[in-house]
């Protein structure tokens, strides 16, 4: 394996988060009736036309520019020939030799370092519909709801070097999209879809390998798999002697496999050529540096400011910054009591875990969180003070979980603030050491785990609301005398 190395570039398709279709007014909405989002222009009837969506195009250019490619100031629609029965046209609107984005790149973690895929082009072309079909074989149907609905496609460069970099890459992308709120990467939905371009060669060697591509993963770990399972393949065939033939192939994720669909297509066997019905696309560079301006600080800038500014990890900065609405929580609840690193550890432990359970990220992006972000701050900044400890903090946790109101408010009708009264301790210190003797005893004579069952008897007797702290310093002076 180690004389081989894989050479990735991926394609992904991003659904845009328009109200209505590329070309016409249906709308985009997922989960419709077969059918319902339709008209004679996404069902391609004869005579029809295409009218263009502004929305698309800005879009578009607002991730060419948060991805620092090149936006061409004219470029061109293009018709893309195949024949199935989910492109009722028998073409598909795209562009082609002028793409509206070039020359961009993505950086991601790598070896301890930063490293940039490079983006070849990000262009933008309608989807097509979906085939349904029966379990039997007997017959397929066509929803053409999706037909229409806009895409981008996002191309890398094939420098791309492991499965786990393309897992990065991913996901860095998915969260660049998401900050810019024009895809909602959701990939089980397919509004967020990957195929990759795998081959692999001789180690040190500047020539492409036999390219194969992959096809219908749903998910990062797919992906990784998928691509795991590919460099294997690919070096074993070599290394035996045989030889790889450019085609596509499945991911077939119960087997864990990925089998042969078909020889691979080239360009020319699209047959494409210039879009008559759409006129070429000029953008005006006003229009393009007012998009510029209203661009939101980014994954990359936010997680470095993150680091710098809070003085947080990278792991928290990166697990942080990795969706816009988690790092809108945690900055939430900063503003309400600047404690980073604890209000960080509360939100990627025990809410995560919470998110995890109740199953709320499935549309990945949260709008009504399990605890409010001043609440949380608010219970980090009554351990801060002392008024409540750590362990009642995990039961006062739950509370809020389950009643939605403020900490302060819960601790008030339970009685649970932590008793920080000198006095109060010490009597209970005494009371407990009068009742165990012999640990007492024992302790003076060297036994020191003796320590920390008196420790737990105080705490028993104040039913935990103690200070931890001055117990353990009282106690020890006590003992000492």
């Amino acid at each position: 394996m180690s004389n081989y190395e894989p050479v990735i570039g991926l394609e992904v398709h991003a659904q845009l988060l328009t109200e209505s279709k590329i070309f016409c007014g249906c709308s985009t909405r997922f989960g419709a009736h077969p059918n319902q989002n339709s008209c004679p222009v996404c069902m391609g009837f004869p005579g029809v036309l295409p009218v263009l969506n502004k929305k698309v195009v800005e879009f578009a250019v607002r991730t060419g520019l948060a991805t620092h490619c090149e936006i061409a100031r004219f470029s061109r629609w293009a018709r893309k020939n195949y024949f199935y029965p989910d492109l009722p046209k028998g073409y598909q609107i795209s562009q082609y030799e002028l793409p509206l984005c070039r020359n961009g790149h993505i950086e991601i973690e790598s070896n301890g370092g930063k490293k940039k895929i490079r983006l070849t082009r990000i262009h933008m072309e309608e989807d097509a519909g979906k085939n349904i079909h029966d379990v039997r074989g007997d017959y397929s149907l066509v929803d053409l709801n999706r037909a229409g609905v806009p895409l981008m496609e996002i191309v890398s460069e094939p420098d791309i070097r492991s499965a786990e970099e393309a897992g990065r890459y991913l996901k860095n992308l998915r969260a660049i999209l998401q900050y810019l709120e024009v895809c909602d990467g959701n990939m089980e939905e397919g509004s967020f879809r990957c195929d990759a371009n795998i081959s692999v060669r001789p180690r040190g060697s500047s020539e492409f390998g036999t390219k194969v591509e992959i096809k219908n993963m749903n998910s990062f770990k797919a992906v990784e798999k998928a691509l795991e399972y590919e460099i294997r393949r690919q070096i074993e065939t070599l290394s035996e002697g045989g030889k790889l033939i450019q085609e596509t192939r499945l991911w077939d994720a119960e087997r864990e496999i990925t089998r042969s669909m078909r020889s691979k297509e080239f360009a020319h066997d699209y047959r494409y050529f210039p879009e008559p019905d759409l006129l070429p696309l000029i953008i005006e560079e006003k229009w393009i540096e007012a998009i510029r301006a209203g661009l939101p600080e980014l994954p990359e800038q936010q997680k470095e400011r993150f680091m710098s500014e809070y003085a947080l990890p990278l792991y928290d900065a990166e697990l942080l910054t990795s969706r816009r609405d988690v790092a809108d929580y945690f900055e939430a609840a900063v503003k309400s009591h600047p404690n980073p690193k604890a209000i960080s550890n509360w939100v990627m432990g025990d809410l995560f875990r919470i998110i995890r359970e109740k199953k709320l990220d499935e549309n990945l992006r949260i709008t009504a969180w399990p605890i409010a972000p001043d609440h949380l701050a608010e219970m980090v900044r009554m351990i801060d003070e002392g008024k409540i400890s750590g362990k009642m903090a995990k039961a006062l946790f739950l509370e809020m979980l389950e009643r939605r109101e403020s900490p302060d408010r819960i601790v008030r009708e339970k009685g649970l603030e932590q008793v920080t009264d000198a006095g109060n301790i010490e009597r209970a210190i005494d009371e407990v050491l009068a009742g165990q003797p012999e640990q007492v005893s024992d302790y003076r004579a060297g036994k020191e785990k003796v320590f920390g069952f008196l420790v737990g008897q105080v705490m028993k007797a104040t039913r935990g609301k103690a200070n931890p702290q001055m117990v353990n310093e009282i106690l020890r002076k006590k003992l000492g005398n």
